[in-house]
């Protein structure tokens, strides 16, 4: 898919004929990530080169998406996880419905949020891309629009007009396609259990220095106010991978002072790393929990053993 996906969009581009580029998925998902599931395969058979070249393609494509001359529009109508983030959230406009599903869930997986998400994540008002990208929190669509994540919310109801009406554009004016989409637009209701509602909390905690930091702040809320969001907020970092939290943490400070070439460039030498050192350990043991066998429960303490977070319990 992605490499149908780079040789479309390099095509276009210079297709005097094509004026936008809309993407959606095929199916009740628009993208629930890659195969990394393979990728395991693959380093545990001694060969994670495979996986870096999977890796590199990829994240070129996301290069791709984030300069392209054209508007993309993405119809991000059901799951949009991982890797499937990669090919939306460099685009100029993303429009999520309400059987939206937004995730960035690679610290369960021994990994980090990759594909750019250093870029995208650290972007989010406050402290809000820390706390996604380290909890692999998911949001709807209508959390997505209040964070910036979606630029446009639209009922799935209205999105075989809206497509018509796109088809029908003869412009690469982003005003135009932007003025089209708002015809179909609405703002949605934010639930008062939502994530965005609790900015203040997720600022003045995840805006600490390190992931201990961050956990005993967290923890300290609980004690004050003894809110389930917290409490399920703090399991969430405990059964991800300390390492990866780590890692994920510093890339998402770093991305905020860097283009998104750099941030892809840097995760690009990242992920190489854990695929290729001692975290792959992580990595092997969160697939198998999440991808593989599916019991989702992570030893979280075999996978800390290198980290000065293992004190914390699964």
């Amino acid at each position: 898919m992605i490499s149908r996906l780079l040789d479309l969009f390099l095509a276009y581009e210079v297709d005097p004929n094509v004026n936008l580029i809309i993407l959606k998925g095929n199916g009740r998902a628009f993208c629930a990530g890659g195969d990394v599931a393979a990728v395991v395969h693959d380093i545990r058979k001694a060969n994670w080169k495979s996986g870096a070249q999977f890796f590199s393609k990829e994240f070129i494509l996301n290069y791709v998406m984030a300069t392209y001359t054209k508007p993309q529009v993405s119809i991000l109508n059901g799951i949009v996880m991982g890797g499937g983030n990669g090919v939306t959230m460099h685009g100029r406009f993303r429009v999520a419905t309400e059987t939206s599903v937004f995730a960035m869930p690679e610290t369960a997986l021994g990994l980090f949020p990759d594909v750019g998400a250093s870029y995208f994540l650290s972007r989010l008002p406050g402290f809000f891309g820390e706390y996604v990208g380290l909890t692999g929190a998911r949001l709807d669509g209508a959390e997505m629009l209040a964070c910036g994540l979606a630029t446009h919310f639209v009922p799935a109801t209205k999105l075989s007009l809206l497509e018509e009406a796109l088809h029908k554009v003869d412009s690469s004016d982003s005003a135009i396609i932007s003025a089209i989409i708002d015809c179909y637009s609405q703002q949605p209701y934010l639930k008062d259990q939502s994530a965005y509602r609790r900015l203040d909390v997720i600022d003045r905690c995840f805006s600490r220095k390190t992931v201990e930091d961050i956990l005993s702040a967290l923890e300290k809320e609980y004690m004050d106010k003894a809110d389930d969001w917290i409490k399920n907020t703090i399991q969430s970092l405990k059964k991800a991978s300390p390492t990866s939290l780590k890692i994920s943490l510093r890339s998402i400070r770093e991305g905020r002072i860097q283009g998104v070439g750099q941030c892809l460039t840097r995760e690009f030498r990242m992920v190489c790393h854990v695929m290729e050192g001692k975290l792959s350990k992580d990595f092997f043991e969160g697939c198998r929990a999440i991808l593989l066998d599916k019991d989702r429960n992570p030893k979280v303490n075999e996978m800390a053993q290198h980290s000065p977070l293992s004190p914390y319990p699964p």
